[in-house]
C-alpha cells in the first residue's frame, strides 16, 4: 500500500487535493471588500487615466537568444548526465548532440 501512495501520479493527486482544500479554506477566511470601486478594472499610473506608456518593449530580438540559451544548456545537461558505459547510451548522446547541432544551425542561419 505504501508503494502505491508514493508513486508519482498518486502523490501528485494527494498534494493537489491538499492544496486545493487549503486554498478553499483560506478563501473562506480571506477579507472581502463590501463593494468594488468603479475604476477597479481600469489602468492606472500616477493618477493619470488612460495610461499610454511611452516605452513599449519589443521582444522579437529576445526570443532567438532565449532559444539558444535553452537549447545549449539543456543539451549540456543531458549530455553530461548520460552514463557512457554502453554503446547504446553513447549512441543516444551522439543522437542528442546531432539534434542540438541541427537546432543551433536552424537558429543561427541567416534569413534571406
Amino acid at each position: 500500500m505504501n508503494k502505491i501512495l508514493l508513486s508519482p501520479p498518486v502523490a501528485f493527486l494527494i498534494v493537489l487535493a491538499f492544496f486545493w482544500l487549503l486554498s478553499f479554506l483560506f478563501a473562506k477566511l480571506a477579507f472581502k471588500k463590501e463593494k468594488v470601486a468603479s475604476g477597479a478594472g481600469e489602468p492606472y499610473a500616477c493618477g493619470e487615466e488612460g495610461y499610454n506608456p511611452l516605452a513599449q518593449p519589443d521582444y522579437t530580438n529576445f526570443f532567438p537568444y532565449a532559444f539558444f540559451f535553452t537549447l545549449a544548456h539543456v543539451a549540456t545537461l543531458i549530455i553530461t548526465t548520460i552514463p557512457m558505459e554502453t554503446v547504446a547510451t553513447f549512441a543516444m548522446a551522439a543522437f542528442y548532440i546531432l539534434g542540438a547541432v541541427i537546432g543551433l544551425y536552424i537558429l543561427l542561419r541567416r534569413q534571406n
